[in-house]
């Protein structure tokens, strides 16, 4: 892994602490122009906004698709911490963005979080999400298990 990704991903994870941190799920985003500069970062702000749909990456389609035209969007990387769900696979997808790298996969986190008959799982690979349309979508990951794991130790359970 060459490192402007390994420094985006784990710019990603300190993301991630920070929503923990805000009293939210540990998950953070920022998307990259081709260059590798940082256009845009976003937390999950799901508990502390009282919104389902407010994961980082789809927080950061918003915030992107409101800044940044169409090329900009077409050009850039989406770097997250974890695997995006379907859902924001989909925000990706119908925002424009056509790279996206992750650390932690969704069934790593689902190993790390365990099962809670309370809470419903989607475990529905973003790769197959991207594979559903008609543009394709570049994804790399998982990476960096070891310190994408540290952030969700203590969290889940």
């Amino acid at each position: 892994m060459a490192d402007p990704t390994r420094a985006h991903l784990l710019a990603a994870l300190e993301l991630a602490d920070r929503a923990r941190a805000h009293g939210n799920h540990p998950f953070g985003a920022l998307l990259t122009d081709p260059a590798g500069n940082v256009l845009l970062t976003a937390e999950n702000t799901v508990l502390t906004d009282r919104d389902a749909t407010a994961h980082a990456e789809t927080n950061l389609v918003r915030q992107a698709s409101r800044t940044l035209d169409p090329a900009q969007l077409t050009g850039a990387t989406l770097y997250s911490s974890t695997e995006p769900c379907a859902m924001c696979a989909g925000a990706i997808y119908w925002g424009g963005i056509r790279r996206v790298v992750y650390a932690l996969s969704a069934t790593e986190l689902i190993a790390i979080a365990g099962a809670d008959p309370d809470e419903p799982v989607l475990d529905l690979p973003c790769r197959r999400v991207f594979e559903a349309g008609g543009e394709p979508v570049d994804v790399s990951g998982p990476h960096l298990f070891e310190e994408a794991a540290a952030v969700h130790a203590g969290y889940w359970g």
